[in-house]
């Protein structure tokens, strides 16, 4: 099997589970006052950019961009009753991003409600919704889905990513968990998860570029699957991609011949609705990785120079 083909069926195995599993994303009938119904908002927006990510790159085959196209339908129709869900949560918490962050990705392929846009236009145009107190990297993400969803951000994309962790460049070995995710996610945001790698200013690049080799041989160390994938993609993003192959083999190897990927070490134990929460999210990110890292693959043996 060549690399290429290794990182193509990791993402078409991390697809097929994520199809089996679909009713794992459901949202509570029910769902604890402490915690709201919006936290299970959030698994169905990141199918949705993955699901984008996959239509946009053209890699898949006719197969994963069917099972892509019903695993979608599926969680806007059956889920999120054809978006009626996402203008409940709009109405129980108008100053949340999260149900904006949830329309846009899937706007952007194809299902749209007039009434949430509407709702959401207005509650964009409320002092507070600019004014919640976030995280740099968290603010650059509601400014990147305002402008995908056609309004002004409410901070400026320029001004708030100078303000992150990886616009400072600070010492590579204070990086660990959380700060790893940071950094990611500032990435994926600059590059519209992938589609824009120009977005990603050149400095910004030049260091990714120099340490990103390190974080990703210490993470495959730690067997740390779900950030190990979110590096790869940044990996995918760069201007000039190396699709690691120790660390690409080490992530292949982790994933379950059924198409899971456990967060780290082992797959956990417990009950059906218990594995999925844990391991959603790294399959979803393997599927975004593999799709990403399959065409800029392509894209380079398309575009190297014919031997004389």
């Amino acid at each position: 099997m060549t690399a290429i083909q290794q990182i193509h069926e990791v993402g078409a195995r991390a697809l097929e589970w994520l199809h089996t599993h679909r009713d794992g994303f459901r949202l509570e009938d029910d769902p604890d006052p402490e915690v709201g119904m919006l936290e299970r908002f959030k698994p169905l927006g990141e199918l949705a950019i993955i699901g984008k990510v996959i239509f946009r790159e053209g890699v898949a085959g006719s197969r994963q961009a069917a099972t892509a196209r019903k695993l979608l339908d599926h969680a806007w129709h059956e889920l999120l009753g054809s978006g009626a869900k996402l203008m409940e949560g709009q109405r129980r918490e108008p100053l949340s991003p999260v149900p904006l962050e949830v329309y846009v990705p899937f706007k952007e392929i194809g299902y749209d409600v007039p009434d949430f846009e509407a709702a959401a236009r207005l509650n964009h145009r409320l002092g507070s919704w600019a004014a919640v107190e976030v995280l740099p990297v968290r603010r650059l993400g509601i400014s990147a889905i305002e402008r995908r969803f056609g309004v002004r951000p409410s901070v400026p994309e320029a001004e708030v990513a100078g303000r992150t962790w990886l616009a400072h460049r600070p010492e590579p070995w204070t990086v660990e968990g959380h700060i790893g995710y940071d950094i990611t996610h500032t990435v994926f945001h600059l590059t519209d998860w992938g589609e824009n790698p120009a977005g990603l200013p050149p400095e910004i690049a030049d260091y990714l570029a120099t340490w990103l080799p390190v974080w990703l041989d210490d993470w495959l160390d730690l067997r740390r699957w779900d950030l190990l994938g979110e590096l790869l993609v940044v990996d995918a993003c760069l201007p000039h991609p190396t699709l690691d192959p120790a660390a690409w083999q080490g992530f292949a190897a982790a994933q379950q011949r059924d198409g899971a990927m456990p967060v780290r070490a082992e797959m956990p134990e417990g009950d059906e609705e218990e594995i999925f929460d844990l391991v959603y999210h790294p399959t979803l990110v393997a599927a975004f990785a593999s799709t990403l890292a399959v065409s800029r693959a392509m894209t380079d043996l398309t575009t190297a120079p014919t031997p004389a």
